[in-house]
């Protein structure tokens, strides 16, 4: 579960990206966080991998309290949280297969737990043929799929992505959201951050509309309309 209560986020430069919202995302749920550049979309998301914390207010991610969370917690914490970036990540030297071991050996699995769960999540991504690939050898959309299985290596049971369509053509956008659709049907909480209300409206799912650090709305998406 996600909750937040009165968060809000002043930066040194004397900016408040959050103006003390509060919002709950409960076990499962597939959410869409949309609004304009600078409505306080980001800051969440670095609240929520707990990059930065808040200046005040109440933040807890998956039993884990935010606002004072002690720096031994903050490694289990990313393993409890998967994070899809628009710009892949991933690492060119490194085939798919390594791409995805060095994620699981960063957070201490052991050679056969790696041998064992690397395939099956390449399977449910649709990329077991593309294991010793390197990356440049991928098209966009099947290296986006490569950061999805990265963030789905650890078994993390929530999974934000930011702006996981950003970079693709509207084809491979929606191919894209359907498989985080269908990972969110095995039981992943899904939060994605998006800019594409036509995406948004071919799925009817909870749609949080944030604007200058404020939640505006908050419901069903169908009829979501960006700026």
């Amino acid at each position: 579960m996600i909750r937040l209560s009165d968060v809000v986020k002043e930066y040194e430069s004397g900016t408040t990206a959050l103006k003390g919202i509060s919002l709950r995302i409960e076990d499962g749920e597939f959410v869409f966080l949309v609004g304009p550049s600078g409505s306080g979309k980001s800051t969440i998301i670095k609240l929520l991998t707990g990059e930065i914390v808040p200046t005040s207010g109440q933040i807890a991610v998956n039993g884990f309290s935010l606002t004072n969370i002690a720096e031994r917690q903050i490694p289990l914490l990313r393993r409890s949280v998967g994070v899809i970036f628009q710009d892949f990540r991933l690492i060119e030297k490194k085939t798919v297969y390594e791409n995805l071991s060095f994620a699981m050996r960063a957070v201490g699995s052991s050679p056969r737990e790696i041998k064992k769960r690397i395939p099956y999540v390449l399977e449910l991504v649709g990329l077991e043929e593309k294991t010793d690939r390197y990356p440049n050898e991928l098209s966009g959309g099947e290296q986006q799929r490569v950061a999805i299985a990265r963030a789905l290596i650890n078994n993390p049971s929530t999974i934000i992505a930011d702006e996981p369509t950003g970079n693709l053509d509207p084809a491979r956008s929606l191919e894209i959201m359907r498989l985080l659709e269908r990972i969110n049907q095995l039981g992943t909480t899904m939060v994605v951050v998006t800019h594409e209300k036509d995406l948004v409206n071919q799925f009817k799912k909870r749609v949080v509309t944030l604007e200058q650090g404020v939640i505006m709305s908050d419901g069903d998406g169908v009829g979501y309309n960006a700026r």
